[in-house]
C-alpha cells in the first residue's frame, strides 16, 4: 500500500499521496488516492482507509461528505493557483456551499438536493454572476472526484447552472476625457492642498495612481506591484500584481494570466506626472529604483483608495465609478477612437482577444458607410 511523496508543503509538512488498490465487489481492480501531509498523518490515513475498505467495502469510499471532499480538493488546488483564487474559493465554499451541502455525502447528492440547493440561494437575491461563480466552483471539485474516482459523474449535471432568461447584459461603467480630466483635476488641487498646509506629499501618490489607471489600463494589483525599475521613458513593463488580504498583509504573485505579462508604451501626460512623482520621492531621500512607485514600504491601501475615489468624484460632481471602471474608461477611449482590438487587449493583458470583443466591441465606431463605399467599387 504505498505512500508517495507528492510537491508541496502545508504548514511545513510534506504532501502524500496514499494510494490503495483493491478488488470492488465487481471484481474490477480499483485505486483509491487520498492525499495527506506528513509522514505520521499519511500513515493513519492509509490505516483508516484500510480498515474502512475491509470493514464497509466501496461504500466507505462513497461516505465522503461535501465537506470532507473540498479539504481534500482544497488541499491539491491551493498548490495550483494564485493565493488570491484559493482565498475567493475557500469563501465561496463558506458562504454559499457549506450551509446547505456540507454534511451531505457526494453519493446522495440527488437531483432534489441539489436544486434545493439552488433555490436557496435564489432566495439570497444574489446577482447572476455571483450564482454562476459559485456553481462553478463546486462543478469544478466535482470534477475532481471525477477525476480521483470518488463519483462516476459530476451530480451537477442533474440540474444545470443558473440562468435568467430577463437578464440583460450590464452597460460597462467609465469615465470620458472630459469627466477624468474633471475628476483629475480634483486629485490634483487636493495633494497641493495638503503639500501647502500640511508639508504632506504622501496624497500625490494617489493623484498618480489614478493617472496610471485610466492612462494604463492597469489592474489594481499590478499598479501596487509597479517599481521604478519597471519603467523605462515611455515604455512600462507589467511583471508582479499585488494581492491585498486581511490583516493589512500584502501578497506579491505573478499576474493574473501569461498575456498579463506585458510591456506597454505610455503618453506623454503619464511620463511627465511620473517623472515629477519621482522627483517627489527623491526629496524624501533613501531613493532606489527598487522603490515601489506609489505607497512607501506598504502599498496603499485599497480601502482608502476607494474612499479617495468617492471624495474626488464627489469635488468634480462627476458619477463616481469604481477603481475597475478605470481600466473600462482606458478601454473604452481606445475603442471609440477605433484602435485595432488586438492592440487593446495586449495592453489590457487578456488572454483571449474574445473577451475584449464581447465586453468592448459595442463601443467601436460603426463603419457601414466605409463598407458600403468598398463594395460599390467592386
Amino acid at each position: 500500500m504505498p505512500i508517495y511523496k507528492s510537491n508541496g508543503k502545508k504548514d511545513g509538512l510534506q504532501k502524500y499521496n496514499v494510494r490503495i488498490n483493491y478488488v470492488s465487489e465487481s471484481g474490477q481492480a480499483k485505486q483509491l488516492t487520498r492525499v495527506a501531509y506528513g509522514l505520521d498523518a499519511a500513515k493513519d490515513l492509509e490505516r483508516r482507509l484500510l480498515h474502512d475498505l475491509k470493514s464497509n467495502g466501496e461504500n466507505s469510499v462513497r461516505k465522503m461528505t461535501v465537506r470532507q471532499l473540498f479539504e481534500e480538493y482544497a488541499a491539491v488546488k491551493k498548490y495550483e493557483v494564485r493565493q488570491s483564487t484559493y482565498d475567493k474559493t475557500v469563501r465561496t465554499f463558506e458562504y454559499y456551499i457549506f450551509p446547505t451541502l456540507a454534511d451531505v455525502c457526494i453519493d446522495k447528492l440527488s437531483a432534489k438536493i441539489l436544486q434545493d440547493w439552488k433555490i436557496s440561494l435564489e432566495e439570497r437575491d444574489l446577482a447572476l454572476k455571483t450564482k454562476k461563480n459559485v456553481y462553478s466552483e463546486l462543478r469544478t471539485m466535482f470534477n475532481y472526484a471525477v477525476r480521483m474516482e470518488y463519483l462516476p459523474k459530476s451530480p451537477l449535471v442533474k440540474v444545470g447552472n443558473f440562468k435568467d432568461p430577463l437578464a440583460t447584459k450590464q452597460e460597462i461603467n467609465f469615465y470620458t476625457p472630459e469627466e477624468f480630466r474633471a475628476y483629475i483635476c480634483a486629485a490634483k488641487e487636493m495633494a497641493l492642498q495638503k503639500q501647502k498646509a500640511e508639508n504632506d506629499l504622501f496624497e500625490w501618490n494617489y493623484y498618480v495612481f489614478f493617472n496610471i489607471a485610466f492612462y494604463t489600463g492597469l489592474r489594481k494589483g499590478e499598479i501596487h506591484a509597479l517599481r521604478w525599475c519597471d519603467i523605462d521613458g515611455a515604455y512600462l513593463s507589467v511583471k508582479h500584481s499585488i494581492t491585498q488580504k486581511l490583516h493589512n498583509e500584502d501578497v506579491e504573485t505573478p499576474p493574473k494570466n501569461k498575456s498579463s505579462i506585458r510591456t506597454i508604451q505610455i503618453p506623454q501626460p503619464l511620463i511627465k506626472i511620473l517623472d515629477e512623482h519621482k522627483k517627489r520621492q527623491m526629496l524624501l531621500g533613501n531613493w532606489s529604483s527598487e522603490h515601489r512607485v506609489l505607497g512607501e514600504e506598504r502599498c496603499l491601501r485599497d480601502t482608502t483608495i476607494q474612499k479617495r475615489n468617492n471624495l474626488y468624484a464627489s469635488l468634480a460632481g462627476v458619477k463616481r465609478i469604481r477603481i475597475h471602471d478605470f481600466r473600462h474608461s482606458h478601454a473604452s477611449l481606445l475603442a471609440n477612437m477605433g484602435i485595432n482590438i488586438q492592440e487593446v487587449a495586449r495592453r489590457l493583458g487578456h488572454a483571449k482577444i474574445e473577451m475584449t470583443w464581447n465586453t468592448y466591441s459595442h463601443l467601436y465606431p460603426r463603419e457601414e458607410e466605409r463598407a458600403i463605399a468598398v463594395l460599390n467599387q467592386v
